[in-house]
């Protein structure tokens, strides 16, 4: 008798506060065979809450490949499984992909439980449109690569969000406001559901001085949801000549230098031939 093959749950869970957890979340919690959490420690917290006291095993970045393979073979043997990560969706910014990955192309079932998600909540409070959105996850660690994250979406029309840490929410703001209009709009959310839940939407100069001078708005989880670009073709483009020059000045002096050096001559908008700049220094070295 060929035994039936247990299903996937992705399950949701609280970003903060734990009232959000839905009731089917808790069922199917109850009623799995085995819970893969982001870190056991943390969730168990969470189980013991609602009174759920199933096995769990340890499902992270640095395992999941190989944990992944042998969940895989328990959902072939017939056993259920929830997929958990500390908080919110899964596999948003949280491990998970190669398991879920893994479990469709063996023809598995992978079921959905909504819930809490840090992006969705933040977009549905933010008041700028959503209609059409990106989200880019967490941010490059480093000032230069985050620059020229900046300056690849400085004309996008679309709204844009990011998460980012308490550690680097400062100077994340700092390299945006070196690219970005200071008057581009942006929310900034933090501790969503918890306590201390702040949603602020502004211009991205007071958002800096915000953060700068607020120690509690360098606190916490960070969501950042960026307005689109309104599109002014006059602002889009360089011309001929001030492309030009700027390669010859890129030849002789590092970006920040010619970009200065052109600023002072054309008289172009520093933003606009930053951005030039680095698309020269990508081309050149791809």
């Amino acid at each position: 008798m060929l035994t039936e093959c247990g299903k996937l749950y992705v399950v949701a869970t609280p970003i903060g506060n734990l009232a959000d957890m839905s009731f089917r979340a808790v069922e199917v919690l109850k009623q799995v065979d085995l819970i893969a959490a982001e870190d056991t420690r943390h969730v168990k917290m969470l189980l013991q809450h609602y009174g759920i006291t199933n096995k769990l095993i340890s499902l992270h970045q640095h395992n999941e490949n190989k944990a992944s393979s042998v969940l895989l073979e328990k959902l072939r043997a017939g056993q259920s499984i929830a997929l958990v990560s500390d908080a919110g969706t899964p596999l948003l910014s949280d491990p998970g992909m190669p398991l879920v990955k893994m479990v469709k192309d063996a023809g598995l079932d992978v079921v959905p439980i909504p819930g809490a998600c840090a992006l969705i909540a933040a977009l549905s409070a933010a008041g700028l449109p959503v209609t059409q959105f990106s989200f880019e996850g967490f941010l490059p660690r480093t000032s230069s690569a985050r620059k020229a994250f900046f300056s690849e979406r400085v004309l996008s029309p679309k709204t844009w969000v990011f998460y980012e840490s308490s550690h680097r929410i400062l100077a994340s703001l700092q390299d945006m406001a070196e690219i970005l209009p200071l008057d581009r709009q942006i929310v900034i959310a933090r501790e969503l559901t918890k306590l201390h839940e702040t949603i602020v939407k502004t211009g991205l100069g007071n958002a800096l001085e915000l953060v700068e001078q607020n120690d509690n708005m360098r606190k916490g989880e960070f969501v950042v949801i960026v307005d689109g670009a309104v599109a002014d073709k006059k602002e889009q483009i360089i011309t001929a000549e001030q492309e030009k020059l700027l390669k010859v000045l890129l030849r002789e002096c590092s970006i920040k230098t010619a970009v200065a050096m052109a600023v002072e001559i054309t008289g172009v908008r520093k933003k606009l031939l930053y951005q030039a700049a680095l698309a020269m220094d990508k081309e050149k070295d791809a």
